[in-house]
């Protein structure tokens, strides 16, 4: 049904249409001669082609109806709905100056049958021609403003669909990273020691058990974001922050690594997305260590400073890890997350060994 209604299909029928009635009326006059009949029909046959050549077809349709108003008195056959059509059509396809040329052009179609003085064309009809022709003008101005705002609204969600899908991404690669890492280094210790220290495999298969929970319980937090749960109702349980940091730690300490963290400076209140890529960025680099630095140390330092909070993440393990591999995806999502509310972001080895994340995050107190 779409494709037998397609706009170049409706375009022929409403032609053939408007040709039959201009045929039909023009037969009921018993003196018309061949030419009333060519220039008849030369005022609605082009609108087949309207949205091919608006213009052209318009100048066609202009001309058509200047020359049956020279040989013909009586008004158009078709009451002028070729010329109303073409003028739609090039007030929302053309720019407006090009339609203002060719709405004065339509208007001076009509000149040859006021000057006529067999005609009864009055100043007030010539007048009414013109403001109807104006009206067909300003309604294809206005379909074309209105389409093009379609267009930009369509383009804005486009965008932001696309920018939702990377932040939605770059939480998927912080959550899972971070416990698949410490989930596999545990299940790896107690795979090895599991017949000659029970205990501490037993320690391990309890830290696996919470991390997993955790992972569990912020991918549902993630999945909640994109549709509702069963009681129609969105999960609004807050996201980790600057608070959470501490337990962070404590976790990433239980999967072997010797973890040191010092919170210094005016603990403050800060916006929700500041907190949330604070704790992010601390994950992230804590999971690079675990991946990546071997047998290291590593500290965590957060400091309130007066216009900015400055999250620092170093380790005395192996340095060079910013090229290629998982870990960069990581370092440029956390380098997304700092650009995203204006901060700097800075990563790479020590001069002594080991390596440096530093994110200054601008500190927008919450009210």
């Amino acid at each position: 049904m779409r494709a037998l209604f397609s706009a170049p299909r409706l375009d022929v029928l409403v032609t053939a249409a408007l040709v039959a009635l201009t045929v039909a009326n023009v037969v009921a006059r018993p003196d018309a001669s061949w030419m009333i009949y060519v220039a008849g029909i030369l005022t609605v046959a082009p609108l087949t082609l309207r949205q091919v050549a608006p213009v052209v077809v318009m100048t066609v349709i202009a001309c058509a109806v200047t020359g049956y108003s020279m040989l013909e008195s009586a008004e158009l056959p078709n009451a002028g709905l070729g010329l109303l059509i073409a003028m739609f059509t090039v007030g929302t396809m053309r720019s407006t100056a090009v339609a203002g040329l060719m709405w004065v052009l339509s208007v001076a179609c009509f000149v040859p049958t006021f000057l006529n003085p067999r005609s009864d064309f009055t100043p007030a009809k010539l007048l009414e021609t013109a403001l109807i022709l104006f009206g067909a003008w300003a309604l294809g101005e206005s379909t074309k403003r209105w389409a093009r705002r379609v267009q930009l609204e369509a383009e804005r969600g486009r965008r932001a669909a696309a920018d939702e899908r990377v932040r939605i991404a770059r939480e998927l690669h912080d959550v899972v990273a971070h416990h698949m890492s410490v989930i596999s280094l545990q299940a790896g210790l107690a795979s090895y020691v599991f017949d000659s220290d029970p205990q501490t495999a037993r320690a391990a298969v309890a830290t696996i058990d919470g991390t997993s929970r955790e992972a569990l319980r912020e991918m549902r937090r993630l999945l909640d974001v994109l549709r509702l749960d069963d009681d129609g109702e969105i999960d609004l349980s807050p996201q980790p922050g600057i608070e959470e940091v501490p337990g962070l730690v404590e976790r990433v300490r239980a999967a072997g690594l010797t973890v040191e963290l010092e919170m210094t400076g005016r603990p403050r209140p800060v916006s929700p997305g500041v907190a949330i890529s604070a704790y992010r960025i601390a994950q992230e680099s804590l999971t690079n260590v675990l991946k990546h630095a071997g047998a290291a140390t590593a500290r965590v330092e957060i400091t309130y400073l007066s216009r900015c909070l400055e999250v620092r993440i170093t380790d005395d393990g192996a340095g060079a890890r910013t090229a290629g591999g998982p870990s960069s995806y990581g370092i440029h999502g956390m380098r997304e997350r700092t650009d995203l509310y204006g901060g700097t972001f800075e990563a790479g080895p020590l001069p002594d060994g080991g390596f440096a994340v530093v994110a200054r995050l601008p500190i927008e107190e919450a009210a």
